[in-house]
């Protein structure tokens, strides 16, 4: 190539380069005085869905078109989602009217999912930023269910009381009528003494059973013997049986051991010998008996008697629930003795059942856990304290 053609080229690259220069540095300058865009806001803020994802209750965020963007696992469980949308159309109608006011709502709900009960819910519903809706739902079914119970609990006791109160005073008023009538007298305080005691019983019964109804742990838990609580549970009812004319038999295996409270364990079983008795005609024979299953012990108290309806069995552990009420009534029957066995087999960990046929008799099992060979804690400490004291 010749000097001069050199020079031309070289002269011709250097404008090109330069004009490239003079762009670039021209676009950085205009790029440098425009605004930054501004990113994209998150869907779900981070910090909302790391709550969501340890909180125990149902909640979820939904969007501006009722999409579910986050939901928690209770949610899901509840049936509160369906796909990405809310499956409750009370609450969607919550989720509208905060989205329309940003007002915060709260509400009760019953909601019927497909599978399982009936759930009573208490929703709360509250605008997240500009777009999103939270959604919280707790479940209060248990909480409902437990009021219910006690305010019937409360008006059963109310009725229940009413009854001996009230032959009371009418047996009182008699006696003073009939006091130039000592036969009428001897009568009428002989009345006034049944229902005294039964009034008496009533009171104690309702007493144990609110203690038990506590929830409380179980207190003084020692390995107890099965052949002691049936002695000292047959004991109980013996007189009532004689008078009754019912043979009382015990057929237990012999040194089976459980873990438990002796006193709690012997109202259970003397509860159920009592229903027994109760409920069998004379000459016929109540039977305690005792076996291992497992890991439990069953106490077993079998009779001959009148037997349950099947349309009745399902109740017959309810408070105040009689089977035959006539009967139960002339027995001074108070309806809480089994409610008890019940909520004493509960605090044992265990478990009370019931066979029956109606004319044919019942058999009614106490279900306790077995001891093992090895001591319970309760008298293990019992132990240390007394090597201590020594």
């Amino acid at each position: 190539m010749d000097p001069s053609t050199a020079a031309l080229l070289g002269g011709v690259v250097g404008a090109v380069m330069g004009a490239v220069t003079v762009l670039a540095f021209r676009i950085s300058e205009r790029d440098q005085g425009r605004a930054p865009t501004p990113p994209d806001d998150p869907v779900v803020p981070p910090g909302v869905a790391t709550v969501l994802s340890v909180l125990r209750s149902s909640a979820m965020v939904v969007d501006a078109d009722d999409t579910v963007l986050k939901a928690s696992a209770p949610a899901h469980a509840m049936g509160l989602v369906r796909g990405s949308g809310v499956a409750v159309e009370a609450l969607l109608d919550l989720v509208r009217q905060v989205r329309r006011d940003g007002q915060i709502r709260e509400d009760d709900l019953v909601l019927r999912p497909r599978r399982g009960s009936t759930l009573q819910v208490a929703a709360r519903v509250a605008p997240l930023g500009s777009r999103l809706i939270l959604v919280l739902v707790e479940d209060r079914t248990k909480e409902r269910r437990v009021e219910t119970i006690r305010r019937d609990f409360v008006a059963n006791v109310s009725h229940e009381l009413k009854t001996p109160v009230g032959a009371l005073n009418l047996l009182a008023e008699a006696v003073g009528e009939a006091a130039e009538d000592p036969e009428a007298v001897q009568r009428f305080s002989a009345r006034m003494t049944t229902e005294s005691e039964r009034l008496a019983r009533l009171v104690q019964q309702i007493i144990e059973l609110s203690r038990l109804q506590g929830d409380d742990p179980l207190d003084e838990a020692h390995h107890v013997e099965v052949d002691k609580i049936a002695e000292r549970a047959i004991d109980r009812v013996r007189v009532d049986a004689n008078d009754n004319g019912v043979q009382l038999a015990y057929a237990g295996r012999p040194g089976l051991t459980v873990v438990g409270n002796e006193e709690e364990l012997v109202v259970a079983t003397g509860n159920l010998i009592e229903n027994a008795v109760v409920y069998s005609d004379a000459g016929t024979r109540v039977t305690v008996s005792a076996r291992p299953r497992e890991d439990m012990v069953d106490i077993v108290v079998s009779d001959q008697g009148v037997g349950i309806p099947a349309a009745e069995i399902d109740r017959i552990f309810e408070r105040f629930y009689r089977v035959d009420p006539a009967r139960a009534r002339a027995t001074g029957g108070t309806g809480l003795g089994l409610s008890i066995v019940k909520h004493i087999a509960a605090t044992h960990g265990g478990e009370a059942s019931v066979w029956s046929v109606e004319g044919e008799g019942s058999t009614f099992t106490l279900s306790v856990p077995a001891a093992t060979s090895e001591p319970d804690l309760v008298g293990s400490q019992l132990s240390l304290n007394e090597e201590g004291a020594s």
